[in-house]
């Protein structure tokens, strides 16, 4: 016997996340940084176990298959590119387009454009950065923010390529380092990079014990993301770009 059913317009708003397949901490600082109104629609790309110019580069190959990947009915408010490093390599244009490729999307983001426009949004020009990476792929990401009007003239990494290394280092340990690069008078903010680091419990730690900005891979570009969908993000205590604060 066919039933009867009555289907209804979906109004929410829509956010597409493409997570790199080594990434295992994304998504779930993600899911605390939207609003719960909105969903979040995730696909992965491949990327290599360890972090290079060559591992990153090769993700430009696989982007628009897994944006694809999603479901094709929807046209997205904003989908975001989860990978810093990446972008950097790849390019800011490239990874927009490439997105554009496989799905509808209102707008295009990651953490490179994230990290910019929050820069520009509490008028920070010079920070200190921390990194995960070998000096290499770290170069690359302080070139393209420089060629934005960014410094980054206090610098500091724990030097790990393996990105399941990466994803276990202490939140503890990422405190500890932050505030020690933040004492250099130089850095008007801190921003911790990658998207596999988990940051989102120690951002409002940092910035007590500093009294700078702290921003993180997934802190910024949840918060663009949102921005650019034209929602709030949530109010948790995940530092002052997402406490409102200018």
């Amino acid at each position: 016997m066919g039933l009867a059913f009555e289907t209804e317009r979906r109004a929410e708003p829509r956010l597409g996340l493409i997570v790199l397949q080594a990434d295992e901490t994304i998504e779930n600082e993600f899911r605390r940084i939207i609003p719960s109104r909105a969903t979040l629609h995730v696909s992965r790309v491949p990327s290599g176990r360890d972090v290079t110019t060559d591992s990153l580069s090769e993700m430009e190959n696989h982007i628009g298959h897994s944006a694809k990947l999603f479901p094709s009915s929807i046209s997205f408010d904003a989908v975001g590119y989860g990978c810093t490093s990446g972008t950097s390599v790849i390019g800011i244009e490239r990874v927009a387009d490439l997105v554009r490729s496989g799905t509808s999307a209102r707008a295009v983001t990651e953490p490179v454009s994230a990290l910019i426009a929050a820069c520009r949004h509490l008028r920070v020009t010079r920070l200190a950065f921390l990194s995960p990476y070998i000096e290499d792929v770290s170069f690359t990401m302080r070139s393209v923010l420089a060629a934005n009007g960014i410094e980054t003239p206090v610098f500091g990494s724990f030097e790990v390529s393996e990105e399941a290394v990466v994803a276990r280092i202490s939140p503890a340990s990422i405190l500890q380092a932050a505030v020690q690069l933040a004492d250099n008078s130089e850095a008007e903010a801190i921003f911790i990079s990658c998207t596999n680091l988990r940051t989102l419990d120690v951002i409002s730690a940092i910035e007590d014990r500093t009294g700078k900005p702290v921003f993180s891979s997934n802190q910024v570009l949840g918060w663009h993301m949102c921005r650019l969908a034209g929602i709030e993000p949530s109010r948790g205590d995940f530092g002052w770009l997402l406490s409102g604060v200018q």
